[in-house]
């Protein structure tokens, strides 16, 4: 008897461990794919524009990963458009006394949303989600006001920075700084453990609270980071500044394999792949000619069933 259940735990755990395979795999053959037929699809244009299709990315690859660590701990955040519209207002009227200093600025408007979002969530106890929501409205409503006249313009020297190996090597530099402090410090074991379950993480010794406040902080701050290569290539903000930036990262990370209740089964190419996976689709059917309301179906329906197949039904709670 004890024989049978022991050869039944061990199949269990090796078809866990297979799934759970499928899972890490299963976005990066999705990437592969989607980029194959888009190519054939669109007779080749996809790799012809391939350097337009990328310029795409960078924004989305930077503030997706301040949405990642707050996933992590299974929190959502719908703020990000608007923290991407002040922030880039902000860049723009600085900017024209100095660029560095414009940069700063717009990181500490980041940081200073990403704070109101931390205090009502972690001090008031609210909902992530009922509160990101709010300053999602708030702000959008702000920047509606600051930029309905007219479009913020910034230095003219913004421009000057919207280059291929420029926002790459930048890209490169914040995703590397992000993966190290992920993976290899205990900031990325404490956010694994909070999503994973937050009373335990308090028992073994984790300031939870500060914590979730720390990185709705840092999560603002970098999409404050992202504002500046947002404006770069245009050098002026408009009331669309960052519109439905929130809804371009949810649909990013969950197509590369994040789990949407956060925890252990988290990786950080989640963000890389997804980004990618999403500029490609997107890219891919506009290059094909279909018009807003299609792309949006498709988009839709693709991202439902990578949450049908990344859902870990096991774990999944409330959204914290």
């Amino acid at each position: 008897m004890e024989t049978t259940k022991a050869v039944s735990k061990e199949k269990e755990m090796k078809m866990l461990s297979v799934v759970s395979t499928l899972r890490a795999v299963l976005p990066i053959v999705g990437l592969v794919v989607v980029f194959i037929l888009f190519n054939v699809l669109t007779a080749g244009r996809m790799i012809q524009n391939m350097k337009l299709v990328l310029s795409q990315v960078y924004v989305t690859l930077i503030a997706a990963m301040g949405v990642f660590f707050i996933m992590t701990m299974g929190g959502l955040d719908f703020s990000q458009g608007s923290i991407m519209g002040m922030a880039s207002i902000v860049i723009c009227a600085v900017s024209k006394t100095s660029i560095p200093l414009g940069i700063i600025m717009g990181i500490l408007t980041g940081a200073a949303i990403g704070t109101i979002n931390g205090f009502f969530h972690v001090k008031m106890k609210i909902k992530s989600f009922i509160v990101t929501i709010c300053t999602m409205f708030l702000f959008r409503g702000l920047i509606k006001y600051l930029a309905s006249d007219a479009p913020v313009g910034g230095s003219a020297l913004l421009m000057n920075y919207d280059t291929t190996a420029f926002k790459l090597i930048i890209t490169v530099i914040v995703l590397l700084i992000g993966f190290i402090a992920f993976n290899y410090t205990k900031f990325g074991i404490y956010l694994k453990a909070i999503g994973a379950g937050e009373m335990a993480a308090k028992f073994a010794g984790i300031r939870t609270g500060k914590m979730k406040f720390l990185i709705y902080v840092l999560s603002g701050a970098i999409t404050g980071f992202a504002a500046f290569i947002n404006v770069i290539k245009v050098g002026s903000a408009t009331t669309n500044s960052g519109n439905q930036l929130e809804t371009q990262i949810l649909i990013a990370l969950v197509l590369g394999g994040m789990p949407i209740s956060g925890g252990a089964k988290v990786r950080f190419m989640n963000i890389v792949v997804g980004s990618l996976l999403y500029i490609v689709l997107s890219s891919g059917l506009t290059m094909m000619g279909l018009d807003t309301q299609t792309m949006q179906l498709i988009q839709g329906v693709v991202f439902l069933v990578f949450v049908a197949v990344f859902a870990d039904r096991e774990s999944l709670q409330v959204i914290k």
